[in-house]
């Protein structure tokens, strides 16, 4: 260190001096900061319960009080109804008045389709109907099997078509109706067909006309 107009000496025993003045600072701070300021108030023993300690005992609780075994059971029982009676499909009422229209099943690609290289399979933009591919075997059925007016009324339809119908619940039980009918029945899970197809009313028959869906959305006879 060079000061302009003072001793060398002096100017390098200052910065010495500095230095230590400021090592002493620190060690000071850090032992203050260390030491025992002492008791400030009354000291309690920390006597709160952990929390998996607590869950414990709590389960062995509710397990001698029976409290486990009723909740497992409602547990299961809320499973098995939502397997055998799912959510009925939002949105629907029964056929008021009648209605006849037509789905296009065509889906445009919306971007490239490429392999592993790169190579371009399908472009985008690129339409297909599958029911240029396969067509329709079976009419297919929505209806709400809670209201037994439309359960009969499905019976008939199949009844009428000799079988060639897939019954397709929206509401109540596939499963007593499997029993019932000794036919397989299905669901619209969270009404995905009957959205995609646009449909209001129940019952309603999907049947392929050429390269479109017929809907029909009909009124209950009899």
């Amino acid at each position: 260190m060079v000061s302009i107009g003072c001793d060398p000496c002096t100017v390098v025993t200052r910065s010495l001096w500095a230095r230590c003045a400021a090592a002493t600072a620190v060690a000071l701070s850090a032992t203050a900061s260390a030491a025992n300021l002492g008791q400030i108030g009354p000291v309690f023993e920390i006597t709160e319960q952990h929390a998996i300690q607590y869950m414990i005992e709590r389960l062995g609780k509710m397990e001698k009080s029976g409290e486990l075994a009723r909740l497992e059971r409602e547990t299961q029982d809320r499973a098995r109804k939502a397997v055998a009676e799912p959510t009925p499909v939002a949105g629907l009422s029964e056929t008021f008045k009648t209605r006849t229209y037509y789905y296009d099943p065509t889906v445009t690609v919306p971007e490239n389709i490429v392999d592993g290289t790169g190579r371009v399979l399908v472009p985008a933009g690129f339409r297909k109907n599958p029911l240029e591919v396969f067509s329709l075997s079976k009419h297919l059925l929505f209806f709400d099997a809670r209201d037994e007016r439309q359960v009969g009324y499905a019976r008939r339809l199949i009844d009428h078509y000799k079988g060639r119908v897939t019954p397709i619940l929206v509401g109540g039980s596939y499963l007593d109706l499997m029993k019932r009918w000794d036919l397989r029945v299905y669901y619209d899970q969270r009404g995905t067909l009957s959205n995609r197809f646009g449909i209001k009313q129940v019952p309603a028959l999907v049947t392929q006309e050429g390269p479109l869906l017929r809907i029909d959305e009909l009124r209950v006879q009899g």
